[in-house]
């Protein structure tokens, strides 16, 4: 099992959902963001911290020097459909790979992600996004 699919399989078990893995310096490096329904304490990240710790040397047997786990931030990263239909009607920020009219970021609320096409209120009209063509997309906090 790779190291992304026993994060899926294990976090909820634990109370937590899975919303992102960073590696850095060649894989030696884990960013683990996680979340739950009230938000992120630094006991749950203690808590989360220490199972994985073990977990990674048990199971995976994975060299790694550093692990942090953490909250995704205000500006949470949108991965998956059902991140899309959890945050309908919410503020994102979707970069393109492939511009389209020119624009390769675009701002607006978001919408429903059905069959591969992402709808995004900008402006006051509902744009279609195919959802393979979204290379990041990130809430917008509004503060």
């Amino acid at each position: 099992m790779d190291l992304q699919a026993l994060l899926e399989n294990t976090l909820p078990g634990l109370g937590y959902e899975f919303v992102d893995l960073s590696l850095g310096n060649r894989g030696k490096h884990l960013q683990v963001f996680i979340d739950k329904p009230g938000g992120i304490t630094v006991e749950d990240c203690v808590a989360v911290s220490n199972h994985l710790s073990r977990l990674l040397a048990v199971d995976l047997e994975y060299d790694y020097d550093r692990l942090e786990v953490s909250s995704p931030g205000l500006d949470r990263p949108l991965k998956k459909e059902a991140d899309i239909e959890r945050f309908r009607g919410e503020k994102a920020q979707l970069k393109l790979r492939v511009p389209i009219n020119g624009r390769r970021n675009v701002v607006g609320l978001l919408g429903e992600l059905r069959n591969g096409i992402l709808e995004l209120e900008v402006d006051g009209a509902t744009q279609s996004f195919e959802w393979s063509n979204v290379d990041k997309a990130r809430l917008v906090p509004e503060i």
